[in-house]
């Protein structure tokens, strides 16, 4: 999985470079509030191992209109601190990272169909 430049932003943490970007449609789960929205990180330069960070909200172009937060480039760069602090290593070659931040994400309204 790599993050393109275009959508993309650049975010620069500690003096390193990187691109993030957040699906501007959501996935199928994520439009049902089934699933919170994600984004992705990758180094700007040296693209390796992807992070994925997964949030307590829900996407924001849900189908039921479930209030959700921006996600801002603050929530990013503290993304990217916590995923290196816990040994995310950007630069080198391997399977995405994930980050896990959905802790008090309640399914929205889809979760009840059958």
């Amino acid at each position: 999985m790599a993050v393109g430049r275009k959508g993309s932003r650049r975010i620069v943490v500690d003096g390193t470079t990187y691109r993030w970007r957040l699906r501007r449609r959501p996935t199928y789960d994520q439009a049902l509030c089934d699933r919170p929205c994600t984004y992705a990180v990758q180094h700007a330069d040296t693209p390796g191992t992807t992070l994925v960070v997964t949030t307590n909200q829900p996407h924001a172009s849900n189908w039921f209109g479930a209030p959700s937060a921006a996600v801002l480039p603050s929530d990013v760069a503290a993304a990217i601190a916590s995923a290196l602090r816990q040994g995310w290593s950007p630069t080198q070659q391997g399977s995405p990272f994930h980050l896990d931040q959905s802790e008090g994400f309640a399914a929205g309204p889809g979760a009840a169909r059958s």
